[in-house]
């Protein structure tokens, strides 16, 4: 039996709309809508999920196709995001360079430090592995893991803010590559001014 699971277009319909004037409501709604969202991708089973990487891996090398290879600042997959490691070893062998978020403290933006298939990498914040040795880099493209997202390309992630920071606090912004699964796209996030639209979005089907 196939481990794909076919989902409504909108899992978190059931969810009541927040007041889109009062931030405690909408920040409630956040947070049923990103649990939602999360056991929607967890519930695709590892044949989906290796499906959907495949398609983000090659939708995202034709982004990227015509840009000179720089710095690609990527993620350590958690809660069923997708595996992007493939993806950037291959960007690797064609000049790029690679480099994991370091959590520093809360509140503060990442830090991205530099990362190849033989970094050796220890426990960092929520026991997500970082590079031990913390050599910083600055990314030219990011990609970043999408909980949700909406046709605006604002993105709902873990609740903690550190890509919105951090791509406010960049003197050169990178290009932000919104990385998900189709099916967990919103109407709307009910941005606010914290928030920071993806220059990118790209998503899998399953």
């Amino acid at each position: 039996m196939s481990e794909i699971t076919k989902f409504p277009s909108t899992p978190a319909a059931g969810i009541a709309l927040p007041d889109p004037n009062n931030w405690e409501s909408i920040r409630q709604w956040r947070s049923a809508t990103r649990a939602a969202l999360i056991r929607t991708r967890l519930a695709i089973g590892k044949t989906g999920r290796q499906q959907c990487q495949r398609d983000i891996h090659a939708s995202v090398l034709e982004v990227l196709h015509d840009m000179h290879p720089g710095c690609i600042g990527f993620y350590w997959p958690i809660k069923g995001e997708f595996d992007l490691r493939g993806l950037v070893a291959d960007l690797i062998d064609l000049g790029w360079q690679a480099a994991l978020p370091v959590v520093v403290a809360t509140g503060t933006p990442l830090e991205f430090c530099q990362w190849e298939a033989d970094t050796k990498l220890v426990p960092g914040v929520w026991n997500i592995p970082v590079p031990q040795e913390r050599i910083r880099v600055v990314p030219s493209v990011l990609l970043v893991p999408l909980v949700g997202f909406d046709s605006a390309n604002f993105r709902l992630g873990h609740g903690g803010g550190y890509y919105d920071r951090s791509l406010a606090s960049l003197a050169h912004r990178p290009l932000a590559i919104g990385v998900g699964l189709e099916s967990c796209r919103l109407d709307t996030i009910y941005p606010q001014w914290h928030d920071i639209a993806m220059d990118r979005i790209v998503t899998a089907r399953v």
